[in-house]
């Protein structure tokens, strides 16, 4: 019998049959969350450390020290919490991710892979939805600390309703924000 244990076929048995049984390790990072989703880990800015995520419904948190901007084709601006939720291939209900167009910012409200073999992501920016290479996103980004002129532009320039006329009050409110610009360069 114990020649049985030691012998060859003992071991294979074991690593073929006994091996898938063994349960892997949970996800320890937001970025191997991504991956397991079937996105690329470079969605999201370099050092985060701190995040939540429901994995019955996918819903996560993420959590960054300080707004922060980063460069891909487009610059894109993070807020200082992150929120989605993931299911395979796609981030749904996401918030605190803006990217510019032009020199106007727009809230990214979804982000999603069709096919990966397709090379493309998208990203849903309420009025266009905008495709990038995925290659763009293979690692996470160093992330510089966003300016706040820059970061007060980009949240009243997401928030405009084109839509519907200003009101005074708004148009005030941009005419200082303009010249407080103006002033600052």
């Amino acid at each position: 019998m114990t020649l049985f244990l030691f012998s060859p076929f003992f071991f294979f048995f074991f690593i073929f049959f006994a091996s898938p049984l063994i349960a892997a390790p949970d996800p320890s990072t937001i970025y191997d969350h991504l991956h397991l989703h079937g996105l690329p880990i470079g969605l999201l800015p370099k050092n985060i450390t701190k995040f939540s995520i429901d994995s019955s419904t996918g819903r996560f948190h993420v959590f960054l020290d300080q707004p922060c901007n980063a460069k891909f084709e487009n610059e894109v601006h993070y807020d200082f919490n992150v929120s989605g939720r993931l299911s395979y291939g796609q981030i749904a209900e996401l918030a605190g991710i803006s990217s510019q167009e032009l020199f106007l910012w727009f809230p990214v409200k979804g982000i999603r892979v069709d096919l990966s073999s397709s090379g493309v992501i998208h990203f849903d920016v309420g009025v266009v939805d905008k495709q990038f290479s995925l290659s763009l996103f293979e690692s996470p980004p160093d992330c510089t600390a966003a300016d706040p002129v820059d970061q007060s532009f980009a949240f009243n320039a997401a928030s405009l309703d084109t839509d519907r006329p200003f009101s005074t009050k708004e148009a005030q409110n941009l005419q200082l924000e303009d010249s407080e610009l103006r002033a600052t360069s």
